[in-house]
């Protein structure tokens, strides 16, 4: 691995048995059509996940539902060289049905049994307090993973709660997904700052709480090295209550 050429923004992270640096790299936007399969350019692809590797990132998002070959090859593929150096966090489902119950293999309770077979360390997404609750009253998990972003708010008092227990909080959308974040007081701080609204953004959200890991995606390197500059982004004491206010 390079050695990086600066420190990643925010220091790291116990995630389970693995110190992880808060900023890391989500995959979604690699896999092909639809979230779904190889990625149209697997050159690209790879090239991404190298350059995030080499810039010192040790925490890579991916999931099952992007599909095997995405998954396990193309993740293989990239990050063979390192494998020691990295916590590769891939989602592989624990939603409940309509009827309130758990899928076939996808029970909490077969992933605790997963997780002692191979996993490593078991987390939970798209859930409530309640279920967060639930869940650690079933087995260990080191994290949780939902929407949360600047304009989102709805999980302050979980994150808080997580952060107490010394556990993670991973926000996926941390830029607003596909309805990208909108505000003239974000507007107008990022040009306080000569800096991008999206940066800003990023830098609330590592400021927001310790225990925040950041797993922004792209598929471009240059717009990578972007986000980690925006999340590192000094915020003043006014930065942050005026920004504050957006999710309230």
């Amino acid at each position: 691995m390079n050695t990086p050429s600066a420190p990643l923004p925010g220091g790291t992270w116990t995630l389970g048995d693995s110190s992880v640096t808060r900023f890391g790299y989500g995959a979604m936007q690699l896999a092909g059509p639809w979230v779904m399969g190889p990625p149209a350019d697997h050159d690209g692809a790879l090239a991404v996940l190298r350059e995030a590797v080499s810039l010192g990132i040790t925490h890579i998002d991916t999931s099952d539902a992007y599909g095997p070959r995405f998954t396990n090859e193309l993740i293989r593929e990239a990050l063979h060289p390192y494998p020691e150096q990295l916590f590769i966090a891939t989602k592989v489902g624990a939603t409940r049905d309509a009827q309130g119950g758990w899928p076939t293999a996808r029970r909490p309770e077969d992933l605790r049994k997963q997780v002692h077979e191979n996993l490593g360390s078991l987390g939970v997404s798209n859930v409530t307090g309640e279920q967060v609750a639930e869940a650690r009253s079933i087995a260990p998990i080191v994290c949780v993973q939902n929407m949360y972003n600047l304009a989102h708010r709805h999980d302050d008092d979980l994150v808080d709660h997580l952060a107490a227990d010394g556990l993670a909080y991973v926000p996926f959308f941390p830029l607003g997904g596909f309805t990208p974040l909108q505000s003239e007081a974000l507007s107008q701080v990022a040009n306080r700052l000569e800096a991008t609204p999206m940066s800003v953004a990023l830098a609330w959200l590592m400021h927001r709480s310790p225990n925040i890991l950041l797993i922004p995606g792209t598929s471009s390197t240059a717009h990578l090295r972007e986000n980690i500059a925006g999340a590192g982004l000094a915020l003043s004491d006014d930065d942050v209550a005026e920004l504050d206010n957006i999710g309230h």
